[in-house]
């Protein structure tokens, strides 16, 4: 199942266990970013060897995150190219305990990659940026109270404020690529 946006929605608690392991999500994410690739093009971004992330990448296909690039038969294996199944993931776990321990570990996971994300960003990226760039890009932190129904409407206009840049497939000529990180944090009342 899909999210209007394209991101797979992740039920099982399963899947979103074997997501939360920090080479199979360096993976998934390489491949949402860059396109199809080996586990030996993989091997050197992710950490691991070829035929670990092979086997992290076969794991990945059983829960359905990733698949086959190019399925055709009689290709030779071992230059199997994986794609991810959609540009992005969310886990919806609704009520379900063991779903919701098992989004913990899987945000555990992501609040770590993508701290190590912001620092290299901070250390490699950010200093060599135009001046426009890097009055455009940082961190803010802004402190709200909010209903339970109010953080969704919240989430959802958002949402509706990135749709137009998500959807787009032709960006105009001196478009980069951004991310935008989003942690939502509700206090404990």
């Amino acid at each position: 199942m899909t999210h209007p946006f394209g991101d797979l929605l992740l039920h099982d608690p399963r899947a979103v266990r074997a997501l939360a392991h920090p080479v199979r999500l360096a993976c998934l994410t390489r491949l949402q970013r860059h396109g199809p690739a080996t586990a030996t093009a993989l091997s050197p971004h992710v950490g691991a060897t070829p035929s670990v992330v092979s086997w992290h990448l076969r794991h990945l296909a059983d829960h359905g995150l990733v698949r086959d690039a190019d399925p055709v038969e009689g290709a030779d294996r071992r230059q199997r190219r994986w794609a991810a199944v959609a540009p992005g993931w969310r886990v919806d776990a609704g009520d379900d305990p063991e779903a919701l321990a098992a989004g913990r570990a899987l945000e555990g996971a992501l609040l770590a990659a993508s701290l190590r994300d912001v620092e290299a960003w901070r250390r490699d990226v950010e200093p060599g940026l135009p001046p426009a760039w890097q009055r455009g890009a940082g961190v803010s932190d802004t402190g709200l109270r909010l209903t339970a129904d109010e953080l969704a409407a919240l989430q959802e206009a958002v949402e509706g404020l990135l749709a137009p840049y998500l959807r787009r497939t032709d960006p105009p000529e001196g478009a980069r690529p951004v991310r935008l990180l989003r942690v939502v944090m509700p206090g404990p009342g």
